[in-house]
């Protein structure tokens, strides 16, 4: 088992920036992959970034050069640094975690992002 918890999320202006972070525990050691997807209203949930436990990052073309993934003590903590936000960043966003070599899939709970114009 593998639980996930997200924070960092708040009202900010269009420009500015946030750093979400998303703390796990639990069978960390499990983990192979770590991603933050978002959901905004009326819209699916979609890929923001992910990363490997071997460091490998990848990034939605809608986001690349203003977010950053990254992840330190293992996959225990992974952030999600935004900067330049745009009201279309507005949305929740959520951590998920999949481990190996058994898959399973484990969410946060989410936290909103909201960037005003």
């Amino acid at each position: 088992q593998v639980q996930l918890v997200e924070s960092g999320g708040g009202l900010v202006q269009a420009g500015g920036s946030l750093r979400l972070t998303c703390l796990a525990s639990g069978s960390v050691d499990r983990i192979s992959t770590m991603a933050w997807y978002r959901q905004a209203p009326g819209n699916e949930r979609e890929l923001v970034a992910q990363i490997t436990s071997a460091g490998n990052t990848k990034y939605s073309d809608s986001i690349k050069g203003r977010f950053t993934i990254s992840g330190e003590n293992g996959m225990r903590t992974v952030y999600l640094q935004m900067n330049n936000l745009k009201p279309e960043d507005t949305a929740v966003y959520s951590c998920k975690g999949t481990t190996r070599p058994v898959e399973y899939i484990y969410w946060g709970q989410g936290t909103q992002v909201t960037v005003s114009a």
